[in-house]
Formats: structure tokens, sequence, C-alpha cells
């Protein structure tokens, strides 16, 4: 049996092949459209049992088994499953469009909220049918015939041009190797991290140090490498990233002296791997889709299943929190341009200078190193004291399980209550490899739902990129990576401790988007208490815990340049903001004279010309986060708010861990964010909870 048709139990990873794909995509395409010609036919008026029921069965299949095929096109990436993945995507993407569109089905939703059963439906089942009803109007159900088959041309072609922005970045991030043979370019670089680089090397048949672009690699370098040519070239590979400066490389001043191994593949120097022309595709038709659908711009669009009404709306807080924020960040930037000329000889500090300027002032100022603190977080210390804090504070049990993965280095876990009664399960992919996209996420494997057999046991994906275990000794984490952790671990509690049975607002479905991130960012601020990092902390080498000096220098430097991290973030949420609502893709302003304006307005860090972050801004153009990037600020404000109740009870209060797991993560979806949000804070959020934790306060 095709193990992408089986779904009796959970993924069967080990047995997944690329040519398992195309059949199994047919084969459910042909069984969903089948049914949805049965359900059109059936001429009884359309209830819950038999129309909704039957419909969301079918969908939760093909949901599932597409669902594996993109996981493992991003955790195992291959040229093989690369192709095929790519080859069905056009034909899963024709076929939601073909959904949205059909006013048969429209009516057929419609009929369900008009009839005198409606009132005896369930409120997760009524928030099903408003949301169907929702994303059959943005979906073009209502549209002409003769404008319906342009709106899914568009569906179609975004859903290749996204897929191909993801694969140009893996591509190019993959492409870039940086061979050093002389011990002294390592310089300031610390000794595990020069391990893993000469074990890099020694992998690839190469004698020395190699360094690539992907985190855990790169950002060391720009942190502790004392070498500013090093940096220099490592910088530029890194933000020229699948942009047209990989075609242009005579152009860029290269460094020399220093990493006379550094290149990036051949393969590269194509226009093969350059996002440019497809920022501005994928830009026009997001434009052209809004505009069918009766919206001034693809920002109004995204907005219409949002928390925020209005992209006015949203530019105010973001340009208020610029306000609130920019003196701060010109104290930090003043303060780091003063300490790099008088401590560390830069008269002109550099893009590839400011983290590690950055690293130097935090020593100096707080008389710790990251590198220091590192030390006291090896993976299993950190992984118990994350699992001992949810089973505080939500009455949980979480233990090791057995499940087929895709990689030897994947975990698989249960959650029980304190019955033993199973709740969820996910797996744990922590690592960085090359088959693997670049950043952190949680992804959902099977939502929970009632089902004919009983409730159905929801299944998450964690995934990280840190780096692996060396020599025989636990991986260790920085403290940033750690609060990565948490943040993945957040989402996928909001998945795994939904109470909800009805899968379309089941764990983090039809949460609005700019509120999904409330969960995962309420969990990173665990990893600054004291009484949590004394259950999570154990020395690499003596055993000992985190000391007390150690932690209050931690805290001390908590918001160091906390102005310019809330700027970047602004920065980046407004260039979103703006290229959605007010920005003419076929104008003669590029998306480099925007990028350029907006840091203008709100920035205090200007980066060189040569950079191209835009094109690398993933989450806007391949992740889902179009017109949205503004949403980790504003889920900031909310989490923030939302875990002021523990500061005010206690961080470990059991009491206010089971409000939050009733109030926000077991209803998911069946509400709206804001009722969840006042249901357990018995109020709408407020800003200065979070300016206080950010340390944007005077006095």
């Amino acid at each position: 049996m095709n193990p992408l048709l089986d779904f009796s139990g959970l993924p069967r990873f080990t047995e997944i092949k690329p040519e398992h794909v195309t059949p199994a995509v047919d084969e459910l395409l042909a069984r969903n459209r089948a049914l949805t010609a049965k359900l059109l036919a059936d001429t009884t008026p359309p209830t819950w049992e038999n129309f909704v029921q039957p419909f969301e069965d079918a969908h939760e299949h093909l949901s599932r088994a597409w669902g594996q095929v993109g996981h493992l096109n991003m955790v195992m990436n291959s040229p093989e499953l690369r192709e095929v993945y790519n080859a069905n995507l056009p034909k899963v993407t024709q076929y939601y469009a073909e959904l949205a569109q059909n006013l048969a089905l429209f009516e057929k939703y419609k009929g369900i909220r008009n009839s005198h059963g409606h009132a005896a439906l369930s409120v997760a089942q009524k928030k099903i049918i408003e949301n169907e009803l929702r994303d059959f109007r943005l979906g073009g159900a209502e549209l002409a015939d003769d404008k319906k088959a342009r709106f899914m041309e568009i569906q179609e072609a975004l859903s290749a041009l996204t897929s191909k922005f993801s694969d140009n970045l893996l591509d190019a991030t993959n492409a870039y190797t940086c061979v050093l043979e002389d011990e002294k370019d390592l310089s300031g670089i610390p000794p595990d991290e020069r391990q893993v680089a000469a074990e890099a090397a020694q992998e690839a048949g190469n004698k020395g140090w190699l360094f690539t672009l992907k985190a855990p690699s790169y950002g060391p370098v720009m942190q502790f490498a004392d070498n500013r040519s090093l940096r220099e070239r490592m910088y530029r590979a890194y933000t020229t990233r699948a942009s047209e400066q990989l075609t242009e490389g005579s152009k860029i001043d290269h460094p020399q002296g220093v990493g006379r191994g550094c290149k990036t593949d051949e393969a590269a120097t194509t226009t093969l791997w350059d996002n440019t022309p497809l920022m501005t595709q994928i830009l026009k038709l997001r434009t052209e889709e809004a505009q069918m659908l009766g919206f001034a711009n693809f920002a109004e669009l995204s907005l219409a299943s949002k928390m925020a009404d209005t992209p006015l709306q949203v530019a105010e807080f973001l340009l208020e929190l610029a306000h609130r924020a920019r003196h701060f960040a010109e104290n930090d930037l003043n303060e780091l341009r003063a300490f790099a000329a008088s401590q560390l000889g830069l008269q002109d500090l550099q893009s590839w200078d400011i983290g590690y300027a950055s690293e130097k002032l935090r020593e100096q100022r707080y008389a710790f190193s990251e590198q220091e603190v590192k030390q006291y977080f090896p993976e299993d210390a950190v992984l118990s004291g994350l699992f001992g804090l949810v089973e505080t504070l939500f009455g949980l049990r979480i233990k090791p399980s057995i499940a087929p993965v895709w990689h030897e280095a994947v975990r698989f876990f249960d959650i029980r209550d304190n019955k033993g009664a199973l709740i969820g399960q996910f797996y744990l992919d922590l690592y960085a490899r090359a088959s693997k996209r670049g950043g952190a996420w949680m992804d959902d494997a099977i939502t929970r739902r009632r089902t004919a057999k009983g409730i159905q046991t929801p299944v998450a994906y964690l995934n990280c990129n840190f780096a692996s275990p060396l020599g025989g000794k636990p991986a260790l984490f920085t403290h940033d990576e750690v609060i990565t952790l948490f943040h993945e671990f957040g989402h996928g509690l909001h998945h795994l401790l939904t109470q909800v049975e009805e899968l379309g607002v089941s764990g983090i479905n039809g949460v609005e988007w700019d509120a999904v991130e409330l969960p995962s960012q309420f969990m990173e601020n665990f990893c600054w208490e004291w009484d949590v990092l004394q259950g999570m902390t154990r020395h690499a080498d003596s055993g000992e815990k985190l000391p007390r000096t150690l932690y209050d220098k931690m805290i001390a430097a908590k918001n160091f340049q906390s102005g310019l991290q809330m700027l970047r973030q602004i920065e980046f949420s407004l260039f979103d903001l703006r290229l959605h609502s007010d920005y003419d893709a076929n104008g003669r302003q590029t998306v480099q004279q925007l990028l350029d304006e907006v840091r203008k307005e709100v920035a205090v860090l200007i980066p060189p010309s040569f950079n191209r972050f835009q094109n690398s801004f993933s989450h806007i153009f391949s992740g889902g986060y179009a017109a949205g990037y503004y949403s980790y600020k504003w889920a900031e404000v909310l989490s923030a708010d939302a875990y002021s109740l523990f500061e005010e009870n206690g961080v470990l209060d059991a009491a206010s861990g089971s409000h939050f797991r009733e109030q926000i993560l077991e209803v998911g979806g069946s509400r709206g964010a804001m009722d969840s949000f006042v249901a357990f804070r018995g109020r709408e959020p407020e800003i200065d909870a979070l300016l206080r934790h950010n340390g944007l306060v005077n006095g």
C-alpha cells in the first residue's frame, strides 16, 4: 500500500519515496472531486452531518498526505523529492482554487447558516461555517465565470513562484563555503565552533576549517571572529544570497588576504537563483488577486482574516512603537560606535562589525560572554527543564516514544495528562543539515478531531537548526537558541493541547494570523526566570547549575540593544506592509528603493548598498506572512500582557497555567483571538508590558 494513503496512524516516514507522491496525490484528488460532485448532486437540505462532515473527512486525508510531502521537502530536500513536489504543487493548488471558486458549494454553506438547524450547532461548528463563508468570498466564489479562470491562474502561479523563491534561497545558502587553512584566521572563534568547522571540512574532504551560511556556522563567525576581512566576506555572501549579486560577483569588492577558499559553487553564477524577478512577479499577482476581489491592495485582503482591521491601523501601531523605541535605538548605536572606535580601533563601524562589536561591548559592560553562558545549556538539561516547566504549568507528562522518523537525529515524544491519557505527540528535529531549510518552525502532522473511532490524537513537527552534538557530548545551545526552542514549543502546545473536536478550528486552525504567535512568544518569557533556569542548566564540564552571579549579569544584559532590535523588526514589518499596500509593482520604483525609503523613515542602522535582505525574506515571499509580518510585534503585545499575570501571581503558578491552557490553548480557533485574550486577562491588551519587558521605558 502507498504509505501516503495510510491514515490509520502516524506517518510512515521510513517508507515514503518520491515515486509514491504522484500516485497518492492523483488518487486523493480524484476521490475528493468525486465526493464533491456527489455532495452537490444531493438535493436534500445540507446539514453538518450530510455535508460538512464528509467534506472535512476527505480534505483531512489530502491535507495529511500532502503535508507529509511538504514536510519532507523542507527537512530532507533532494533533487528527486523537489522535482516531484514541484510537479504536484500546481495540481493541489488548482484543486483548492477550484473549491474556493465553487459557487454551488458556497450556497450549500449558506444554506446551513440560514437553516433552522444552525442554532443547534456547537460554537466551534458555527465558527467553521462563518470562516468557510468568508474564505469562499476571499477565494473568488462570487467572481463572474469569465474571471474565475484568471483568478485560478494567479493561485497556481503564486504557488509555483513562492516555492521557487524558497528553493533558490536554500540552494544559494548551500552553495557557499568558506574553507580556512591558516589558524590565525580563526582568532576569537570559540573552540567548540572551531571543532564543528574542522569536522565539516574533514567531511567535505578539505583541510582546515569549513564555514557555511547556515545559522550555526555563520552566526559565530559574525559574533566572535577577530578577522574583520573574514567577517566582511561572510557578511557579503550572506546578505547577497539569491540575488543578482551572485551573477555580478566581479562588481563586489571582496576583501583580499583571507579566506581564499571562500567561494560560491559555480552553478550559482547563473541567474537561476536570483529571487529579484520572482518578487516583482509575486507582488504583481497578489495585487491583481486582491483587486479582483474588490480590495484596494493585497494588505486589505490579508487583513480580512486577521485581528487588525486596516493597513492604516497596522501602520499607526508600528510607527507608534518606532517612535517609542527610536531614542533608545539611537543611544544603543551611539554607544556601540563610541566603544568600537575607542576600544576596537573601528573608526568606521560597518554592518559586518555590528555583531562582533556588540558582543565585545556586552562582555565589557556585563563581564560575561554568550559563549560562557552556552556552556550551561547542554541539550539534555534544556529539554528536561522545558518539559518540567510545561508539566508544572499545564499538568502534563512528557515521555520519549517511538515512531518512524525521516532522519536518525529526529526524536518522538508523547504528551499525557496526570491520569496517563494520551493528549498529543510531537517530533523533535533540532539540528541543521544541508537538506533542511533554515530557521525554526512548528507544523501540524495530525490535528485533533472527533471521528467515528473517537478522538484523534494531534501530532506536531518541531524543527530547529542548531549545531549537532560533537565528540559524544550533548549539543550545547546558546541562550538565544533556548529561547527559539521555547518559542516553537509554544506553537506546539497551541496545536497539541486543544480540546476542540472540529477540524477547521482545532489547534492553530482558524486562529487569526496576527494572534498565532501569542503562545510561542509567551513561552519565551520563562527563559529569563531564575526558578526555571535552575531546572534546565548544567555546565558542560563541571556539571554545576547556572550561578546566580552569571544569571544576574544575563538579566542586566537582557535588554542590551533592545531599541535597535525593536526598530529592526519594525523596519521589516513596515516594509512588508508597504510592499502590499501602497507599492506599485508595475511602476518605476524598485523593491530595493522602497526598502531604502522605509529604512530612512524608521531605521537608525542602515546596511550597505549591496545588501539584498529582501531576496531572502522568505517569511513574506514564501512563508505565509505576506502583509502579516507585523503580527510578531502585535502578538508580542499580547504575550507580554498575558505573561504579566504570571509575574503578578508567580511564574510557576499552576493556577495561572491552568487558566492560560483553558482560555488560550484549549479553545484553538473556535472563538476570536481577542475574545480568548479577554477571557484570560479580563481586559483588552495594553502595550505597556511589551515596552517594560524590552526596557523601553524611562526611569
